[in-house]
């Protein structure tokens, strides 16, 4: 299986626009993030040529339209940055990192009895 692109905060932005809705024009992911996050459209074009050359999207002309559309999956896009962000952070370890989490953010009974269930049925 392919590698995973590494994909910086800002390419991220532009993921989760072509995950909700794929294929684009530059033109629409342009207008939304204009508006989101004030960038200028070459911004966004800037972006998609990073994307591109990374091979997390793929691009394809409709008429006079070059339309974006993701080439890896959100799925897996998660799973290496949490990967990748729990080997820097955490050695690697699962344990330290929710005990990390558990004990600096409220988390209600239904939070509780949630992360139970999948601990215990991981460990089955």
């Amino acid at each position: 299986m392919p590698k995973t692109p590494d994909i910086t905060e800002s390419e991220w932005k532009v993921m989760k626009l072509l995950w909700a809705k794929a294929p684009q024009p530059a033109y629409d992911l342009a207008a939304v993030l204009e508006k989101t996050e004030h960038w200028h459209p070459n911004t966004v074009r800037t972006l998609l040529s990073r994307l591109l050359g990374k091979k997390a999207v793929r691009i394809k002309k409709y008429k006079n339209l070059y339309l974006y559309s993701p080439a890896v999956t959100e799925d897996d896009c998660i799973r290496a940055e949490s990967d990748s962000f729990l080997g820097r952070v955490f050695g690697g370890s699962v344990k330290p990192l929710l005990v990390h989490f558990a004990r600096r953010q409220k988390l209600t009974a239904a939070d509780l009895e949630e992360l139970r269930q999948i601990l215990e049925n991981k460990g089955g």
